[in-house]
């Protein structure tokens, strides 16, 4: 006999689709990187020597600015792009992306060393942790099953 007791029920677990969980993990990814350049305008003569054109790679230029605005869509637009791409396309993105991602963080989380820069590599570790799984599941992408022909 079972009981309708509400401690022995199972909760539901829906199954979502993995254009959405690769959506919301750019999202998560996109909210890491906002956080950690708006928490390293704290760190002591960080907004100085931005002012003096002294960026964190070098010299602050117009064509440097468009290089970090070039770079920084990608991962804003794969939000975007996970949800509206067909599934051959949507895992190659996601792989190539993700990789590069996962580099770029890599590279950031090596020279985040200092003390005051301590949340800016943890934050790092969380983004290679976040675009390490969007390539695994972008490398796992599910078959078509034959009765189901969305893309």
């Amino acid at each position: 006999m079972t009981s309708n007791h509400p401690q022995n029920q199972q909760l539901e677990q829906f199954k979502v689709n993995i254009k959405i969980r690769l959506a919301f993990l750019w999202t998560a990814v996109m909210f890491c990187y906002v956080y950690g350049d708006f928490f390293s305008l704290f760190v002591p003569g960080r907004l100085k020597n931005l002012m003096a054109g002294h960026s964190g790679v070098g010299q602050t230029t117009p064509y440097a600015l468009l290089g970090f605005a070039l770079m920084m869509s990608i991962p804003a637009l794969m939000i975007f792009l996970s949800v509206s791409l067909k599934a051959k396309a949507n895992k190659i993105a996601n792989l190539v992306a993700g990789l590069l991602f996962s580099l770029i963080m890599a590279m950031i989380l090596a020279t985040s060393l200092d003390k005051w820069m301590l949340f800016y590599g943890y934050l790092a570790l969380v983004e290679i942790i976040l675009t390490a799984i969007i390539v695994c599941l972008a490398i796992t992408w599910p078959k078509q099953n034959p009765n189901n022909h969305e893309d």
